[in-house]
């Protein structure tokens, strides 16, 4: 009896320390879940933002392109004429996921292209034809009934085709260049409202600097795009240490041909910030059944863990764990290559009035990844920042855009920050950009331009050489200075 009382107790005090155990991460993510606020809109109307939500700016007028090709294309071509007429200024907005204000012009004329979203697609030659204003998440169950997929896209389906033309996008893609790789040709409307064709054949100069181009040498009416097959792939996740990524990385990923999408993620909890990583592989599945696209599993689980995981270090820690303890459960995991793409940025994007979340991404050539590791390691604790993020990805050489940022074989840092609306908030950002740009130019690297406009006009001429006569060029093409945008006004 005596024994069983013994036994009984033991088992009771292990219930009560799992209850302890399990009582606290469960409030906390339902305290988070019930917390978490529904989409609002804050725009007002004759005023216009971005992403950032930092931009709110008034302009004359928004346009919206008509959906039909000729009707839009007369439309598209008119405005620019009366805008060189009336010496008014055009910029170009798709999904406007941008945030520095690269899709605005203050009291100019925003000229909204996603009503412009056709496509054919071209069986024989595997080639979409697609309007500019169509986002990725109209495009990929498309491309679904052909049994194909998006070559090079962003890792989420919320951007336009035009917009990810115009940053020069890239994505989950290793061993792939940018999204401009996979540009056949795309058709132009310029600053004298003429509709011209660009490709490496044609106008290959105007090719080379829209690719990656912001929307400053004229809209983007349609483009011809690479396609590749829609197959299962097989998930497998690695936990590593950060310091061993380049090496992982090579065994894992580099040089094999059945990989079809890959990406790392490094930790960001304050306990053992940058010392762990996980890098995600996807290998090609030849002979399995297709399964059609349905609706992104466990979305409101996901989405609780990684916004609780903003301005608490507590939660920073739980979402690790569970990310190192959900590695398991996800290797031998089977998806299609549309299903991994056609996932929208709402699953996990900021829905307080009272901050925002801001991208940074930085390129680091492959011999100075660790390096960077380090340095990262060392600038972040001494800013006012909270890091939600870093996803790291593979990116080749980009032999296309006039204004590249992968020089050769880089891997790009993608940092997501969370902070408040206010100047104060802002003027510390802006100072960690510096350092983290500085940091990344002392590599040899790079920095991506769609995003906060913190760089010092010195600072970004000495990433990009090249940008004076990226700027010359743009005054070739567009003397009138008819497209235009706060990127623009900032670095021209």
């Amino acid at each position: 009896m005596k024994g069983r009382f013994t036994i009984r107790r033991i088992i009771i005090f292990l219930v009560i320390i799992l209850l302890i155990l399990i009582a606290r991460p469960v409030s906390f993510l339902l305290y988070n879940y019930f917390k978490d606020k529904a989409p609002v809109s804050t725009e007002r109307p004759g005023y216009t933002n971005d992403a950032s939500n930092l931009n709110e700016t008034k302009v004359a007028t928004i346009v919206k392109a008509f959906e039909g090709i000729d009707e839009a294309t007369q439309q598209i071509s008119q405005l620019i004429k009366l805008a060189k007429a009336e010496g008014k200024k055009i910029s170009i907005a798709g999904a406007q996921h941008s945030m520095g204000g690269h899709t605005i012009y203050p009291d100019g004329v925003m000229l909204d292209m996603k009503g412009f979203h056709y496509m054919r697609f071209d069986s024989v030659k595997h080639i979409l034809l697609v309007g500019s204003g169509a986002l990725w998440s109209e495009v990929i169950p498309y491309l679904e009934k052909y049994c194909r997929s998006v070559s090079v896209m962003q890792s989420n389906n919320s951007f336009s085709v035009g917009g990810s033309i115009s940053v020069n996008c890239h994505g989950w893609q290793p061993n792939s260049a940018p999204i401009a790789s996979t540009v056949e040709s795309f058709r132009l409307i310029n600053a004298a409202g003429e509709i011209i064709n660009c490709s490496r054949d044609e106008n290959t100069e105007l090719f080379s600097l829209a690719l990656g181009g912001y929307g400053l040498f004229g809209v983007i009416l349609d483009i011809r795009l690479k396609v590749t097959d829609n197959k299962m792939y097989k998930a497998a996740q690695h936990v590593i240490k950060s310091k061993d990524y380049i090496r992982e990385f090579d065994q894992f990923v580099k040089g094999r041909t059945d990989i079809g999408l890959a990406y790392g993620r490094i930790n960001i909890n304050p306990a053992n910030f940058m010392e762990e990583a996980i890098i995600t592989t996807f290998s090609i599945l030849d002979d399995t059944t297709m399964q059609a696209l349905q609706k992104s599993g466990y979305a409101d689980v996901r989405r609780t863990v990684f916004r609780s995981s903003a301005n608490s270090r507590y939660g920073k820690d739980l979402r690790w764990k569970a990310e190192k303890l959900a590695a398991s459960q996800m290797t031998g995991k089977k998806f299609s290559r549309n299903q991994l793409l056609n996932e929208g940025v709402e699953v996990f994007q900021n829905t307080d009035t009272g901050y925002t979340d801001i991208l940074h991404e930085y390129f680091i050539p492959r011999d100075s990844v660790i390096r960077f590791i380090q340095e990262v390691k060392k600038v972040i604790p001494t800013h006012k920042a909270d890091l939600l993020n870093i996803t790291v990805r593979n990116v080749k050489k980009d032999d296309d855009s006039f204004l590249r940022y992968a020089n050769e074989e880089v891997f790009g840092f993608v940092m997501l920050f969370n902070h408040s609306r206010n100047p104060a908030a802002e003027i510390e950002m802006r100072a960690l950009t510096q350092k983290l740009i500085s940091a990344a130019l002392s590599l040899k690297g790079t920095y991506y331009l769609p995003y906060r406009l913190h760089a010092t006009k010195d600072l970004m001429y000495q990433v990009y050489p090249n940008a004076p006569a990226f700027f010359l060029l743009k005054k070739k093409y567009d003397p009138h200075e008819i497209f235009r945008n706060r990127f623009y006004e900032t670095y021209k």
